[in-house]
């Protein structure tokens, strides 16, 4: 399963960089994949994170360790 970045979690003064919503394509209960790894493929290896809510109809959140760099927002991400 598959997903696209969308954007940071943020608020109307600030952004935080390892939080970010992710739209699922293709799933209809997205309660199901709480909890479930995400992988960003990366230039230095790979990001590692975790799907911890749901965002709307179609999306979630993740939270990763690290901070994503802005380049990654609209790249792919395996939800495994």
């Amino acid at each position: 399963m598959d997903g696209t970045i969308v954007n940071y979690r943020r608020g109307r003064h600030t952004q935080k960089t390892n939080e970010v919503i992710i739209y699922v394509n293709g799933v209809k209960e997205l309660k199901s994949i709480l909890g479930k790894k995400v992988i960003l493929h990366w230039k230095n290896g790979d990001i590692n994170g975790k799907i911890v809510d749901i965002h709307g109809k179609n999306g979630v959140r993740a939270r990763f360790k690290k901070g994503i760099p802005g380049q990654a927002l609209g790249k792919r991400v395996i939800i495994v």
